[in-house]
């Protein structure tokens, strides 16, 4: 008998490691005491209010006391939340989660964006540099307090404190 470890099957991607991480996060976010938001690029793939999207973008707060039945799977964030006092179903495809951070520090992570979202993107601007084609992070700008005018807070969750030094950015890590 051979002690050779059998050859990696032809198809050594694996599965994708976005929900895992999302999943990471967000136990860390919650295990520190931390707000995770979600950042989602929206297409018609996605179940969100249209009426807080900008930029096709929504950013989501995924914490236990915002959410009802919050499922982190695979396929798709699911969950319920209020939004200007009425109940909304919310379901964003995995691949659409373009970053999961923590509201106090913005310490979290990036992720690329869609590969149909990111061809239409590159359609309607300037060729990115190489260095940025290669990785297909993009970083969304954080609101501030005046961008979320009218923007409904669940009861209990104050609004992110208005903090006199620039906000924090995500970091890529390696």
């Amino acid at each position: 008998m051979s002690n050779v470890p059998p050859s990696p099957p032809a198809d050594t991607q694996g599965s994708s490691t976005r929900p895992y991480l999302i999943r990471a996060l967000h136990d860390w976010c919650t295990d520190n005491g931390f707000t995770p938001y979600l950042a989602v690029f929206v297409d018609h793939s996605v179940q969100v209010p249209f009426e807080y999207v900008k930029n096709n973008e929504i950013v989501l707060n995924v914490g236990f006391e915002a959410t009802s039945g919050l499922k982190l799977g695979n396929d798709f964030v699911e969950f319920k939340a209020r939004f200007g006092g009425v109940a909304r179903e919310i379901q964003v495809p995995v691949d659409h989660v373009v970053a999961i951070y923590a509201r106090e520090n913005g310490q979290g992570m990036a992720f690329p964006m869609p590969t149909a979202a990111a061809e239409a993107a590159g359609e309607e601007e300037a060729p990115a540099p190489a260095a940025e084609r290669s990785t297909g992070l993009r970083l969304a700008s954080v609101e501030t307090e005046t961008d979320r005018a009218g923007e409904d807070v669940p009861e209990g969750d104050e609004p992110p404190p208005s903090a006199p030094t620039p906000r924090p950015a995500l970091k890529r890590i390696k």
